[in-house]
């Protein structure tokens, strides 16, 4: 069995979205500190992070876009782990909106679709924010309708990131989360992934009341 873990760590100000707080970390109770609480040449650390939902490889949750929907606690496991993989490359010809097309031919229902677009090699860098391929609306209304699992991309988000009104739609984000399927950004390494024959787990931590959160991502081949 091999394991690849499909996710960007969690790290001290790097940056994930354009505009938004990078993740702080510090520790609360330093080893230094720790020396006169615990056994004599013993030491320990517990750190404070604070950070946003959306912060490194995330998981959004129908919460995400609308406020009586499920949140990352309620998630079903029987969604999120051992999931067969379906993974999808970027548009061909420099086009970056993914079409219904590009999915063609491909068994969806039940399995994790996931966008290989190959933009987490610009990862922590200007670049990363700029340009990136999409899930068009009409992509994902397929999606919805052949009742995927949950859908990832590479990139910094599903919707395109240069749409240019400045009330955007995020009409893929609206689309999926509305139909009960959670959406993972910021993956990384899914050009290693075959396009079918691997297993994927996603499971953030159980946390209740927020619609985004970390998630370590992995898939395993046998």
């Amino acid at each position: 069995m091999t394991l690849l873990d499909l996710s960007h760590p969690l790290e001290d100000g790097v940056a994930t979205f354009p505009g938004f707080p990078t993740p702080v970390m510090r520790p609360h109770i330093g080893y230094e500190e720790s020396v006169d609480q615990i056994a004599e040449g013993r030491e320990f650390c517990i750190d404070l992070i604070t950070f946003i939902g959306g912060s490194a490889t995330y998981m959004d949750a129908p919460r995400h876009m609308d406020r009586h929907g499920a949140d990352i606690a309620a998630l079903s496991l029987d969604r999120l782990v051992d999931v067969p993989a379906v993974v999808v490359p970027a548009p061909a010809g420099g086009r970056r909106e993914y079409l219904p097309a590009d999915f063609d031919g491909l068994d969806l229902a039940g399995h994790a679709v996931l966008l290989a677009t190959g933009w987490d090699t610009r990862w922590a860098t200007p670049a990363y924010a700029t340009g990136s391929p999409y899930l068009g609306p009409d992509a994902a209304h397929h999606l919805v309708d052949a009742q995927v699992s949950f859908v990832g991309i590479d990139a910094v988000l599903i919707d395109d990131i240069h749409d240019a009104d400045p009330r955007p739609l995020r009409e893929a984000h609206v689309s999926l989360l509305g139909a009960g399927i959670p959406i993972v950004e910021n993956m990384a390494r899914l050009v290693t992934l075959p396009r079918t024959g691997t297993l994927v787990t996603a499971v953030p931590a159980a946390v209740r009341g927020v619609g985004s959160f970390p998630v370590r991502v992995f898939a395993r081949a046998d």
